[in-house]
């Protein structure tokens, strides 16, 4: 991989330079006072106290103590309207700084290892940087933690701008753990803009651009570096509600100066601004499931697993558990009708069953179908009706791993294990839904002369990013890798034309 030298953000220049021009200063004060005829002798006794006072005790630093100097409505207050257009483009790729103190990126790392087993996968040494560090060697299984990985306070430098105390922490689950296990220090991220407000005034209600919260996606085991952002932006062009996203480059300044840490997709949270602006009200409830209630199998209830992100005090789960009674009984088989009238009463069918067509054409697997997580329910004012929204795309548009996508008429799929895909699929009604939904995904968001001319332009964009990652930093084992990547979506969308059109025969 080559070796890319990093751009030192304006502002930040600027800060060093004046610390430069402080400590100029300084040292010539010292020395003119020193030389001085009227100076006052110093003892040796009052050096060694001086020696030793500097030695044995830190001189603490109230980071408290700071103006917001960069703070204006559009860019940093909650009175700001989220600025889409400037987030999130499709034609350019941003670039964002995140600046950690030593000590609190030690402690992130430090939180790692003691959830996820020494970095790289070693078991003595180990740590960035060191023996363990970037590029080392992975290995064992992935461990099953409780806890999200710990905040820290940073500052984010974007455009010329500082926005400060940003909560930022590692984020993911087995993309996360396979890539500290294997070495590799490009790690997703996640950011909270006032996740410190009450130990940092000055920041309340902090925003970027309107947004609270961001994902910053690594683009984990993805030689092509555009799954999640290609997978995002064919859910939202077939006219589902869906995160933006967007390419970015992202620097982090642990203590030693910027550090290239690769190309990243910047993803919107559901829990954010998706709700606020593709809906028209957020007082809903918006679950994340996950665990085994998140497969809706009967006898599964457990309100512990369906994660509420809205309306958190409220102890009212009647909505999902009306779903999953639903969708289980047994008159779907004696009365389809009758059965169909109450599933559609609490539930979004016709927006589920165009999900599940353009989730199973692009063959996005890691999701409902196979796993119990990665995907978001809303229950929308408008509508009383749960509404399904996918979150997590980043293995889409492959054949998958674990058991792989699933055909496109389900074969092997276990109906009682998986019984919103089941039951519905089964139902000649909604059968012939989603069939109409397949060809129109394959016309539309997911047209093979239209997907061919995006992933070409998307590939001349990021190509440039994507080759200059650095070792211990990507996941690329080449830069030819990449072209790799990008002529296997290619083909992945040729295939999976023929596969509708054959389905449909």
């Amino acid at each position: 991989m080559k070796t890319i030298t990093a751009r030192i953000p304006l502002k930040l220049s600027k800060m060093r330079n004046l610390k430069t021009l402080l400590f100029s200063i300084c040292m010539f004060l010292l020395l003119f006072s020193c030389a001085s005829e009227d100076v006052t002798a110093i003892t040796d006794e009052e050096i060694i106290d001086e020696q030793e006072e500097e030695e044995g005790e830190e001189t603490v630093v109230d980071d408290a103590d700071f103006v917001a100097t960069d703070w204006t409505t559009d860019t940093h207050s909650k009175d700001g309207a989220p600025n889409f257009d400037e987030i999130f483009p499709d034609d350019e790729v941003k670039r964002i700084d995140i600046v950690i103190t030593e000590e609190r990126w030690e402690s992130m790392l430090a939180d790692m290892t003691s959830n996820y087993g020494a970095f790289g996968g070693t078991s003595t040494g180990g740590g960035p940087g060191g023996q363990g560090g970037p590029g080392g060697q992975g290995g064992g299984g992935l461990t099953e933690v409780d806890e999200n990985p710990i905040f820290v306070p940073a500052e984010v430098f974007y455009e010329d701008k500082e926005w400060y105390r940003v909560g930022v922490r590692f984020k993911g689950n087995s993309s996360l753990q396979s890539s500290w296990k294997a070495g590799i220090l490009k790690l997703s991220f996640k950011l909270d803009f006032d996740e410190y407000e009450d130990d940092y005034p000055q920041i309340k209600n902090q925003r970027f651009y309107g947004f609270k919260k961001l994902s910053l996606k690594n683009n984990y085991d993805d030689a092509s570096l555009m799954r999640e952002k290609v997978a995002a932006d064919v859910f939202k062009n077939a006219g589902l509600a869906m995160s933006h996203t967007s390419f970015c480059t992202v620097y982090v300044d642990h203590g030693n100066g910027p550090q290239y840490f690769g190309l990243y997709t910047l993803v919107e949270e559901v829990d954010d601004t998706v709700i606020d602006a593709q809906f028209s009200s957020d007082d809903g409830n918006l679950y994340k499931p996950d665990g085994d209630a998140a497969s809706f199998a009967s006898g599964t209830f457990d309100q512990d697993e369906y994660e509420k992100k809205t309306n958190e005090d409220e102890a009212d789960f009647s909505d999902v558990q009306s779903l999953l009674t639903i969708i289980n009984d047994g008159t779907r088989t004696t009365d389809a009708a009758a059965w169909r009238a109450s599933l559609e009463a609490v539930f979004d069918t016709d927006i589920f069953l165009k999900y599940l067509a353009v989730n199973t054409v692009i063959q996005n697997w890691d999701t409902y179908g196979r796993m119990t997580h990665n995907y978001f329910l809303y229950n929308n004012p408008d509508t009383s009706k749960l509404t399904w929204i996918a979150w997590d795309n980043n293995e889409a548009l492959q054949t998958g791993k674990q058991g792989g996508s699933y055909a496109l008429n389900f074969s092997g799929l276990s109906a009682s294990q998986w019984p919103i895909i089941g039951n519905m699929y089964q139902d000649a009604v909604y059968k012939a839904k989603y069939g109409a939904y397949l060809q129109e995904v394959i016309d539309g968001a997911f047209n093979e002369t239209t997907m061919q001319a995006l992933y070409t332009s998307y590939a001349a964009l990021i190509e440039p990013y994507a080759t200059t990652e650095v070792s211990g930093y990507t996941f690329l084992s080449s830069s030819s890798a990449f072209q790799s990547g990008v002529n296997a979506l290619k083909s992945h969308v040729t295939s999976r034309k023929a596969a509708v059109e054959s389905y449909l025969d």
